[in-house]
């Protein structure tokens, strides 16, 4: 794909929504931290039906870590793997509240050295929370980069340095839930709805599905 098709691409994603945002509920960085790493293998929605009762009791580190794992459970056990995820946010709360002064670290090395955190997670981290340009690659944007053209690889590091590399600077911060929303909507799994997608004619995908005849 050309630089001028992708820089298309991303203006079309601009133009149709600004300001993106992540669809978890958060008001902190620590909330968003441990919202990221309930949502690995769940669906955001389920994530903040969970959350707007945990955090309402449970909202700091140090809140949090004074939980016992089967506390924690209770609120999260409509999530998948709510038992090791609980007690990978009460080991990260203890470690934040020991080793970083209360507050969620603002470098990759150090999210990542916390229990359940791997690198997608301290990609949402670093670009949501604290404004880094980073690209937190999920099963949806591995989806469209390989379908689009924009960034094809053959795992998620592979099209993480790839979109890096060839997203216009000026879309960087954004790009990567521009991506996310876009397959999560549009270019699903199963049936992508080409017909209504706002990149269609600059997409690379060879079997776009094609419009229903009326």
């Amino acid at each position: 794909m050309n630089p001028q098709r992708r820089r298309e691409i991303f203006a079309r994603f601009r133009a149709a929504n600004p300001e993106p945002k992540t669809e978890l509920a958060y008001r902190t960085p620590f909330e968003l931290l441990v919202a990221v790493v309930l949502s690995a293998q769940a669906t955001d929605k389920s994530v903040n039906l969970a959350t707007a009762k945990l955090f309402q009791d449970a909202d700091t580190p140090l809140k949090m870590a004074g939980l016992s794992e089967k506390h924690l459970q209770e609120y999260i056990k409509t999530i998948g793997l709510f038992r090791t995820k609980a007690k990978n946010v009460i080991a990260l709360s203890k470690i934040i509240r020991e080793r970083h002064g209360g507050k969620v670290p603002q470098t990759r090395e150090d999210l990542e050295s916390l229990p359940g955190v791997g690198r997608k997670t301290a990609n949402v981290v670093l670009n949501v929370a604290f404004g880094q340009p980073t690209m937190a690659v999920d099963t949806h944007i591995f989806r469209v980069a390989n379908r689009t053209g924009l960034g094809p690889g053959k795992d998620p590091l592979e099209v993480e340095q790839k979109l890096l590399k060839f997203t216009p600077p000026e879309f960087l911060l954004h790009a990567h839930h521009w991506l996310i929303l876009h397959g999560r909507y549009t270019c699903v799994a199963r049936k992508p709805k080409c017909p209504e997608c706002l990149i269609r004619d600059l997409c690379g995908f060879k079997g776009k599905t094609p419009a229903a005849q009326g």
